[in-house]
C-alpha cells in the first residue's frame, strides 16, 4: 500500500488544534509538506514547530474564515509563493448549537459563508495546480449529521448537508483529472468543541458533565469518544495514492454509532 506523501504539499484548515492539528501531524509523518491555516498566529507557529520534519519546511497561514475575500487573496498569494497544493483539508469549527426553530438568519449566513463559501474559495484556488500535477485530494471534515441529524445542532445539520452535496457534485466534475473529493464524518471526538457541547447539554439538562458524557458514550458501540488521531488516520488514507479510486464518499469515523448504511 502506497501511503507516501513526500511529493505533496497539504493545506490543512483549522490546523491549530483538535482534529485539524492531528491531521497535520499525521500527513507530515507520512512525508507531506504542510501549511496549517487558522486565525491565531501563536498557535500556528507552535504547531509548525511540532510537526514531524520528514520534509522541510512547513508553513502556516493566518486567515479568518469570517473574511472570505481576505482568505481568497491570502491563499492565492501563498500558492504563488510556495507552490502547488496537492491535498486540501477543509476543516472549520461548527456553528453555534441550538434548535433550528430558534436560529436567526445571521447564524445561517455566517455558517454558510464559513463552511461552504470558504470551501469553494479554497477549492478554486488549488484545483488548477492539482490538474497541472495530475494529483489532487480534497477532503472535507464534516459530521455524521450528514447521515443522521444531531439533536440541538440545527444550523450545523443544515450547513453540513449542503457541504456534503457540494462535495459530491465536485467529485464528479474532477474525477477525470485524478482529483478525488471525499468527506470524513467524525462522530463524538475528544476535542474542545465536544467539551463545549457537553457543557451546554449539562447546563440545559441539570445533569453533571460526567453524566452527560457517560450517556453519550453509552450510545456508541465502542463505548468511548474518538481520539482526533483516529480521524486523522482516515484522512491520511484518503489523501494517499492508494485511495486514487475512492471519490464522492461520506466516511463516518464514529465508533459504529451511525445506524444507517
Amino acid at each position: 500500500m502506497n501511503l507516501d506523501l513526500s511529493p505533496y504539499h497539504a493545506l490543512v484548515c483549522g490546523g491549530s488544534q483538535g482534529i485539524g492539528k492531528a491531521i497535520a501531524v499525521e500527513l507530515a509523518s507520512l512525508g507531506a509538506q504542510i501549511t496549517v491555516v487558522a486565525r491565531t498566529e501563536a498557535k500556528l507557529k507552535q504547531v509548525v514547530q511540532e510537526l514531524p520534519r520528514v520534509r522541510q519546511p512547513h508553513y502556516y497561514l493566518v486567515a479568518d474564515f469570517q473574511q472570505p475575500n481576505e482568505l481568497q487573496q491570502k491563499v492565492q498569494e501563498h500558492i504563488q509563493q510556495y507552490g502547488i497544493v496537492h491535498i486540501l483539508v477543509n476543516n472549520t469549527g461548527g456553528p453555534k448549537p441550538g434548535p433550528i426553530a430558534e436560529a436567526n438568519m445571521q447564524q445561517f449566513q455566517e455558517a454558510f459563508q464559513q463552511h461552504l463559501i470558504c470551501n469553494q474559495i479554497l477549492a478554486q484556488a488549488v484545483i488548477p495546480g492539482m490538474k497541472q500535477a495530475g494529483y489532487g485530494r480534497i477532503i472535507n471534515i464534516i459530521s455524521v449529521s450528514v447521515k443522521e441529524p444531531i439533536q440541538g445542532l440545527g444550523v450545523s445539520n443544515t450547513i453540513r448537508a449542503a457541504v456534503a452535496s457540494w462535495a459530491k457534485t465536485l467529485a464528479g466534475e474532477l474525477a477525470s483529472f485524478e482529483i478525488t473529493v471525499n468527506n470524513v464524518l467524525p462522530g463524538y471526538t475528544d476535542t474542545e468543541r465536544l467539551q463545549f457541547l457537553l457543557e451546554g447539554r449539562a447546563k440545559a439538562s441539570g445533569k453533571t458533565l460526567d453524566q452527560i458524557a457517560d450517556d453519550l458514550q453509552a450510545s456508541i458501540p465502542t463505548r468511548r469518544f474518538a481520539d482526533p488521531k483516529e480521524t486523522a488516520a482516515a484522512v491520511a488514507f484518503l489523501a494517499s495514492p492508494s485511495a486514487a479510486y475512492i471519490t464522492g464518499i461520506n466516511l463516518p469515523v464514529d465508533g459504529g454509532k451511525t445506524a444507517c448504511l
